[in-house]
């Protein structure tokens, strides 16, 4: 006898099943077709019992635990879940079984849950193979009877079942959280987007509204000048009286020609800004010298006083001293 791994062949009706030993896939098919009665050049697909998950790759098959049920299908027959016979039909069942001298079990007579406990029993790692509703059949089996399936005691059966409904709790909050986590992703983005869109809106209203320019601080190279002082001299009404005392400096000690150059206007115009210009300068620096002038009477006005103050003081002991 080959060796290989321990199966077990069923057909779609669960009514005919056999232990064969198959050290691959391909061999599997064949002996479960000699065992089942198929014809060899018929197409065969084989499922797992429990669930229906397809079986078509080799290297899934090696991982499969010992005495894994596997179901075998013809083209047009497909898998559906095992379905408790009732009392008034289960001796229809039993006969049929009997029937079947080499069956190792009845197949559909048995819990869901019995053969995945079995697999438990046999190899424990084979749980993380098992779908999520393996995993609920086993939570849902009878503690005591779920034990003595696994030759467990009925507190440790337990456990065990509170472990495996943890793990599915915990997969459904991971699920609830990745969906969350895509809602979240979705809202923000279109926030984004319509920030985005606002900000272009803004964007585009400002640069067709008639918006006045901040004055600038960059000096033109070839002036000399600030561009804001350019700006005020170009564009303001009496400019004379909104530049700083150093601009007006600059300007009068510029001259007629030079700032007519600078502004490109004619010589008439350029001639009076500049006069405009020196009448304000003339201004403010005679507003200069008579704060200068009450500055220096306020400090004679102290100065005087000090000394007074410093002569009485004199004269006071000596007074005194008489």
């Amino acid at each position: 006898m080959t060796d290989g791994k321990a199966c077990k062949v069923c057909n779609f009706t669960r009514q005919k099943s056999y232990g064969v030993s198959a050290p691959s896939l391909d061999d599997l098919k064949k002996k479960g077709c000699e065992s089942l009665g198929f014809s060899p050049s018929d197409p065969i697909k084989v499922v797992l019992e429990n669930d229906g998950t397809i079986v078509e790759d080799q290297a899934y098959f090696l991982c499969l635990p010992s005495n894994t049920k596997f179901m075998l299908l013809h083209d047009k027959e497909t898998w559906s879940p095992a379905r408790k016979i009732d009392g008034g039909t289960a001796w229809m069942q039993r006969e049929s079984v009997m029937l079947e001298t080499d069956s190792v079990d009845a197949g559909s007579s048995v819990a869901p849950w019995l053969d995945l406990a079995q697999q438990l029993k046999q190899d424990l790692t084979s749980i993380i193979l098992m779908s999520e509703a393996d995993l609920q059949l086993l939570v849902d089996a009878p503690s005591t009877e779920l034990a003595a399936a696994l030759g467990f005691q009925v507190k440790k059966a337990e456990n065990l079942q509170e472990t495996l409904q943890n793990v599915l709790d915990r997969r459904e909050e991971e699920r609830q959280s990745k969906e969350l986590l895509q809602l979240y992703l979705k809202t923000v983005e279109k926030e984004d987007n319509q920030q985005e869109e606002a900000g272009q809106s803004s964007t585009d209203d400002g640069v067709a509204g008639d918006v006045d320019m901040p004055d600038g601080i960059e000096v033109d190279s070839a002036s000399g000048f600030m561009s804001r002082t350019l700006m005020v001299l170009k564009g303001k009404t009496s400019p004379e009286t909104r530049l700083s005392t150093e601009d007006l400096q600059m300007v009068v000690t510029r001259g007629v020609d030079a700032m007519k150059q600078v502004l490109g206007w004619d010589e008439a115009k350029t001639a009076a800004l500049l006069q405009a210009c020196e009448a304000e300068l003339s201004r403010r620096l005679q507003q200069i010298q008579a704060m200068q002038s009450i500055s220096n009477t306020q400090l004679d006005g102290r100065r005087q006083s000090s000394g007074t103050s410093a002569e009485d003081s004199v004269e006071r002991p000596a007074t005194g001293g008489t």
